[in-house]
């Protein structure tokens, strides 16, 4: 069992298609890791064994009368509990929806379910999917399993944490200012927020509209490229999902190079206030690249800090328009830390929201014109502070708390207003004994580049070969 649950999604995949394992075997190689650590980890919200076992066994019987199988055929997976299976709960991380069934199934989840993967549960989550830390005051902590005591980041935070110790094979989680990114970087794991548009959001839970991206987490960089090559691509069902053709991701992991490609290095806004082992681990990468063969280049990309503010008025107006009935009907079923932060937004005028919007096009033009005028890619940090340990974030609406917001999603917040496409790579340095991590962030739709020089810089450092000691 412990062999099966170290195999990265794609060697599992693999194996099955061999017949070397029954998607039953991993099903159960998961829930005795779940037994045996989700008590010290908090990671799901809500098991369901025996419908992931009934899955298995049936795709194990099909799998002995049809050669096809799918991309994911019989990997079992668990997502960030609000994208919704109809019939069954979703909770959406709070107390509100505690018992919804919704009544429609989320285009994900679907297209994972065309590809032959399972659904061992529904993984906790910040409260409405809005905290960076992973605060939920009423489902608990979601514990980093590198260290019990710290935060995994938010507000994907039981993907994070249930992809990293082992107890799913893979996640989707959701990114608005860097919660799948935050996560991913955390938890030591490949966190990939794509380019919005690119993956439908039909049937998950919404926070801000404009800012939503649904992506995935996973161990390795090629286990990534599978989900969002399952998942990506236009849907009749949401007019805002790109028309754009989907690339061939996988050709990009397989033949992975870092050679020739320019990397922008993003100074300024993001090493404001950084901590100093921060600052070295993304230096070390930058050697990394560096022997890879990548030119290494500074560039200018202008201002970071408004957007920060543009991002503020259209998740907080967005924000609170969706919960607007909720809270004037049920406001103390909110934890203190959402409610305040939904509550601000009914601070933003009209003007400041469509200003923030209209600009918008305006912006990602100019910025691709200065940022990605002499490079391919640019490489910052995914966040620039020591991870926080869990009692420190443990705020409510006092003091400090939106410095502390402001400082986890420092590095991330800016491309979900960019729309541009994100991965979070972790960096083979620990800092304070938990993991670092990079974000190189590329044009809309190149996410295929970005997973060919992710691959290459997995390989030279091993990163994936490296695991919590639970």
């Amino acid at each position: 069992m412990t062999e099966l649950i170290n195999l990265s999604l794609d060697d599992a995949r693999k194996a099955v298609r061999r017949g070397d394992v029954t998607s039953l075997e991993l099903v159960e190689a998961c829930l005795n890791q779940i037994g045996e650590h989700d008590k010290s980890l908090n990671a799901f919200i809500r098991l369901e064994s025996e419908i992931a076992q009934t899955q298995a066994e049936t795709f194990d019987k099909n799998r002995e009368i049809r050669a096809e199988i799918g991309l994911l055929g019989g990997i079992p997976l668990a997502h960030k509990d609000m994208y919704y299976r109809a019939g069954l709960v979703t909770t959406c991380g709070s107390k509100i929806r505690h018992d919804f069934k919704p009544k429609i199934t989320s285009t994900a989840i679907e297209r994972l379910a065309n590809a032959g993967a399972l659904n061992l549960g529904g993984l906790n989550m910040a409260e409405f999917a809005f905290s960076p830390t992973g605060h939920n005051t009423h489902f608990g902590a979601c514990r980093n399993p590198w260290n019990v005591k710290f935060v995994t980041g938010g507000s994907s935070s039981g993907s994070g944490s249930a992809v990293s110790s082992r107890m799913a094979f893979g996640s989707l989680g959701s990114d608005t200012g860097g919660s799948i990114r935050l996560p991913a970087g955390f938890c030591g794991l490949v966190g990939m927020k794509p380019t919005q548009t690119r993956v439908s959001r039909y049937g998950v839970m919404g926070l801000s509209f404009s800012l939503d991206n649904v992506g995935p987490l996973t161990r390795t960089v090629k286990d990534n490229a599978l989900i969002l090559s399952a998942i990506a691509g236009h849907d009749p069902k949401d007019a805002t999902s790109s028309t754009q053709p989907v690339c061939n991701y996988l050709e990009a992991v397989d033949n992975p190079t870092a050679k020739g490609y320019k990397i922008g290095i993003a100074r300024g806004y993001f090493e404001d206030n950084a901590d100093d082992a921060i600052i070295e681990s993304r230096n070390s990468a930058i050697n990394s690249f560096r022997e890879l063969g990548a030119n290494i280049v500074e560039i200018d990309y202008g201002s970071i800090d408004p957007l920060n503010n543009l991002s503020a008025f259209i998740a907080g107006t967005e924000a609170a328009t969706l919960h607007a009935y909720w809270l004037r009907h049920r406001r103390a079923d909110y934890g203190p830390q959402v409610l305040a932060r939904i509550e601000a937004g009914f601070q933003f005028s009209g003007v400041d929201y469509l200003h923030a919007l209209q600009l918008r096009p305006k912006i990602v033009e100019q910025f691709v014109k200065n940022a990605f005028a002499n490079c391919d890619m640019i490489l910052a940090p995914t966040f620039n502070i020591k991870t926080p340990r869990i009692d420190e974030t443990d705020i409510e609406d006092g003091q400090g708390f939106e410095e502390l917001i402001s400082k986890v999603s420092h590095c991330t917040r800016p491309f979900n207003y960019l729309t541009f496409p994100s991965i979070s790579l972790p960096t083979p340095e620990l800092v304070n004994e938990m993991p670092a991590a990079i974000q190189l962030i590329a044009p809309p739709f190149c996410e295929k580049m970005l997973y060919c020089v992710s691959g290459a810089y997995e390989k030279h450092t091993a990163f994936s070969e490296r695991a919590p000691k639970l």
